[in-house]
């Protein structure tokens, strides 16, 4: 007879803090809007406690503004901060691609071969929150044979950050073809072990998506007067 499994369970201010980081990611909660104790409580039928606890986790994983235990305001990051979000990605994204490379093995493309199918899936259907989270997984996946617990932990910390404004030019973007085919061929490049060039492809894919993504917020808020 088998023994007894452990099943994780998500406490109530666990589930809050996951359904408000996902509506913050998808963009439902727009940057700078404010997020109030009281009208959260009653939305998710709550008392305070719960959503307070929520607020403090999501303060620190720095996607709310905390403001004297009152409530806060969903994080609104200056260009300048965008900017340096998409560069610390290339950062560790293109070291982690290099270092894993050499260590794919089929498991590893049979892997990132089946999130690929899923993105295309979700091209098609324009389904833009299951794209994003797809994007997310598929580059874990293309990393996941570097095997560096630490660089992989700073990476999901920042992805936070730079998933909901990748969902805001998923939303808006025209040319989605360029994305699809850079991913596929970062495959490609991978399963050759060419190191060099998948490294300098990544690279050129994270700027293309920073450079779009920066011009076309900076729009956005002198059109809004910001």
């Amino acid at each position: 007879m088998a023994g007894r499994r452990a099943v994780k369970k998500q406490s109530l201010p666990e589930m809050i803090a996951s359904d408000l980081r996902q509506r913050i990611l998808s963009g439902e909660l727009a940057e700078g809007e404010a997020i109030r104790q009281e009208l959260l409580a009653k939305e998710y039928d709550v008392s305070r406690m719960p959503v307070r606890e929520a607020l403090k986790r999501l303060s620190a994983e720095g996607l709310v503004q905390w403001e004297n235990n009152r409530g806060g305001t969903v994080i609104k990051h200056s260009l300048r901060e965008i900017g340096e979000i998409f560069d610390l990605r290339i950062l560790i994204e293109v070291d982690l691609f290099r270092r894993a490379i050499p260590n794919m093995t089929q498991a590893d493309f049979d892997a990132c071969d089946k999130l690929l199918s899923e993105m295309e899936g979700s091209y098609e259907a324009d389904d833009v929150s299951q794209w994003g989270q797809s994007n997310h997984e598929y580059h874990m996946a293309l990393y996941a044979a570097a095997d560096r617990r630490m660089s992989k932990e700073f990476l999901e910390r920042i992805s936070l950050h730079s998933d909901r404004y990748v969902r805001i030019h998923l939303s808006v973007m025209k040319q989605r073809q360029p994305a699809k085919e850079d991913h596929r061929k970062l495959l490609e490049l991978a399963a050759k072990g060419d190191v060099e060039g998948g490294a300098v492809l990544l690279q050129k894919h994270i700027e293309r998506t920073k450079t779009e993504l920066l011009e076309m917020i900076a729009k956005q808020r002198r059109l809004a007067g910001e």
